[in-house]
């Protein structure tokens, strides 16, 4: 590959491999196994970037995020474990009140939870809508499923949270 290929690809791509990893570390529940499939779905999209054609980086990188996590989960399968989704949670602002940062970090740690219980295909579609703030088509993109698909998944994944949480269904809309 040449070194100007190298150079776009560097500015292209490399941007979005904090989305990917978020998207790794929700879709298969480790840091570390997040980390090593975003590793390897970088080198494979650095392989295959020449195909890329200037369309939504984003979105492509995280199709092959995607990808990677199904291909690392039907490896693992037997030796796979559930290890709390706490690790994800983000660190609370020093800036405020110690009370108010422990009743925010366990609400994020309920959500976390709550997100953690969804099914795959549920979970998936709610972290690239609700965190990496992805449209509709780019959702569509990256899970290879139609709009309409994708918009009925959210809206169950959306109930669920919301059941989930105790909030009932008039708050999941």
């Amino acid at each position: 590959m040449a070194q100007q290929d190298v150079e776009r690809f560097e500015r292209t791509v490399l941007p979005y491999l904090d989305d990917a990893y978020t998207l790794a570390r929700y879709l298969l529940r480790d840091e570390h196994d997040a980390q090593d499939v975003v590793q390897d779905a970088a080198l494979r999209a650095l392989r295959h970037f020449e195909g890329f054609r200037e369309g939504d980086a984003r979105a492509w990188l995280l199709s092959i995020v995607r990808n990677c996590c199904y291909t690392w989960h039907r490896r693992h399968r037997s030796n796979q474990r559930e290890l709390p989704i706490d690790h994800i949670q983000p660190i609370a602002s020093s800036t405020d009140p110690a009370d108010k940062a422990a009743i925010e970090a366990s609400e994020r740690a309920a959500i976390q939870r709550a997100i953690a219980a969804l099914p795959d295909e549920f979970r998936e579609v709610i972290v690239l809508r609700e965190i990496e703030e992805l449209s509709y088509k780019e959702i569509s993109d990256v899970v290879g499923a139609p709009i309409g698909t994708v918009m009925s998944r959210l809206a169950r994944a959306r109930k669920r949270l919301a059941l989930a949480l105790g909030r009932g269904e008039q708050e999941a809309v």
